[in-house]
């Protein structure tokens, strides 16, 4: 967002928490690869840096689903190989929008800047210093919080009348493991898919990276059975990945050292709105509709935010208010909808993709899409490989699948009637 606002002619002050990632050695085990597509890369080529990007990411055109007895079977994601998501890694992107920003003389970057305080009126933010733990203020024209699922600039706006606010977390959590290599930094699954072990009422998905390893992330409950509660020791988990996941164990010689030295995160879906205060605060991606990652879909979403902000601003500056106003009706019913689609995407995952029944289904939606290409075109890749909102998405979606429904039944009724006319030919003659 701000590589667009400089390109726009705006000096932009961006405030990080964090430390320069390009410096200083941040956290591991809660990254949760990035899948980058269609709507991610636009917004990206909007700034330039679309094939900067693309040359640090994997591509990824199917899924390969492990049965728990190691079976493989892969399912791809569109009609032709080009219907692809790529999987990049968060800290190589994180270092490229950096290195982009830090080198426009219309963007400086404060990092080790934690906000304290915002007063939405001024607009002003209250900093502390990380490292010298001394306190500043800094008063701007405009206030765009994009500061997470548990925004600091939105905080205050949650005590304005009439703003509504919801958060729901799953009860999974998740933890990130690592596969790494082989010989020579080749990849020991198929590199080109996004892996998932999908058992039930919990998973694990792996995604590949540049080095050849692949970044795994187990979602399982907090308690009861299958739970991280339910591993306490060593052999615990040797035992439990023996027998639920057999054919990675071989693939993760630090599973246990991993297993309990990485962090346990929750995962939190949040609603609120509206996302903007008069013409001096609004918020952007997680700030205003954090989603669960199962679409691949947060990163892209809150992408097609700077997009239609940036859209908003040259429409209507200097009239800043109007600019909000109107990208949050723009966006509000989309993220809504994607919210509900990325929690559905987790019960696919998890209990779906390795039924004959879905495999079934996903073959026909490609066979209709190839045959009636600017028909029919199956909801996954309306999502994931057009710009086309998502509550349009879901709409044209339902409405294909009432057709192919109507279609069936109407095919059956015919199949039905010959059926019935030959018996009585051959009964009367």
């Amino acid at each position: 967002m701000a590589a667009y606002l400089a390109r726009t002619g705006y000096a932009v002050d961006v405030f990080e928490r964090r430390p320069d990632p390009r410096r200083e050695q941040i956290e591991a085990g809660r990254s949760i690869n990035l899948a980058i597509s269609r709507r991610g890369i636009d917004a990206l080529e909007g700034i330039g840096l679309a094939e900067r990007v693309l040359k640090l990411a994997i591509p990824m055109r199917g899924r390969m689903i492990h049965s728990p007895e190691g079976k493989l079977s892969y399912q791809p994601y569109g009609k032709s190989d080009r219907d692809c998501i790529r999987s990049v890694s968060r800290a190589g992107l994180n270092v490229t929008l950096l290195d982009a920003a830090t080198c426009n003389p219309d963007i400086r970057v404060h990092f080790h800047s934690k906000v304290v305080g915002v007063d939405l009126d001024e607009p002003r933010l209250e900093v502390i210093d990380g490292s010298s733990g001394q306190g500043a203020a800094f008063e701007t024209d405009a206030l765009i919080g994009a500061d997470g699922a548990f925004s600091a600039v939105r905080a205050p706006m949650q005590k304005l009348d009439r703003f509504d606010y919801r958060q729901d977390y799953l009860r999974h959590g998740y933890k990130e493991l690592t596969i790494p290599s082989g010989p020579n930094g080749q990849h020991v699954m198929e590199r080109n898919a996004l892996h998932i072990w999908p058992r039930r009422s919990f998973m694990m998905i792996a995604l590949p990276n540049l080095d050849g390893s692949f970044t795994c992330t187990l979602f399982w409950p907090f308690e009861g059975p299958n739970s991280f509660a339910a591993l306490k020791t060593e052999a615990d988990v040797l035992s439990y990945f023996q027998r639920v996941f057999p054919d990675v164990v071989p693939l993760m010689p630090s599973l246990a050292e991993e297993y309990f030295g990485n962090p346990t995160g929750s995962m939190v879906t949040v609603r609120c709105g509206p996302w903007y205060y008069r013409d001096k605060v609004v918020l952007l991606g997680d700030a205003c509709h954090a989603v669960v990652p199962f679409y691949g879909q947060g990163m892209n979403a809150a992408f097609e935010d700077c997009v239609v902000l940036d859209e908003c601003l040259r429409r209507h500056a200097p009239r800043w208010e109007e600019a909000f106003r109107e990208y949050y009706v723009r966006r509000k019913v989309h993220t809504d909808t994607l919210a509900d689609l990325a929690i559905g995407n987790f019960l696919e995952m998890r209990d779906r993709v390795g039924s004959r029944a879905f495999r079934l289904r996903k073959k026909l939606e490609i066979g209709l899409s190839k045959t009636f290409p600017n028909w029919y075109l199956p909801l996954y890749t309306m999502v994931s490989f057009t710009r086309t909102p998502y509550a349009d998405a879901v709409r044209r979606a339902r409405k294909q699948d009432r057709v192919v429904l109507a279609a069936a039944l109407g095919l059956a009724v015919l199949l039905a009637i010959v059926l019935a006319y030959g018996v009585w030919y051959l009964v009367g003659r």
